[in-house]
């Protein structure tokens, strides 16, 4: 239940960047979706980590991701708001994919040695 309402407030502050909408809500849910979805695609890469090292890895690569799309975004002079949102989820859901793939792949080669 928790996991649903996190991800319901990232998708709201997602949502609200990228729509331009006035609220008091969108600077705390943006930022919100800005941490959280790096550092959930990151946790869930090393999920054979600690929980404690898991969650200090995942929110350091949360900020290192943020902070390596703003400086990538204003070396090429193409700052704003709404491509930065969409540049984070577009590399967080990269993160996911890649990820996806290397255990799909893992199983596959189990089961041709088995």
């Amino acid at each position: 239940m928790l996991a649903g309402a996190a991800t319901t407030i990232a998708g709201v502050g997602a949502v609200l960047a990228l729509a331009d909408i006035d609220s008091p809500l969108r600077a705390p849910f943006t930022l919100f979706f800005l941490l959280a979805a790096p550092a959930a695609t990151v946790a869930i890469a090393l999920r054979n980590l600690e929980p404690v090292g898991r969650v200090l890895a995942s929110l350091s690569a949360a900020v290192a991701v943020n902070l390596l799309v703003a400086q990538g975004m204003l070396a090429v002079h193409r700052w704003s708001v709404p491509g930065g949102i969409a540049a984070v989820a577009a590399l967080s859901s990269l993160i996911l994919l890649l990820v996806l793939v290397r255990r799909l792949r893992g199983r596959t080669a189990r089961r041709r040695v088995s």
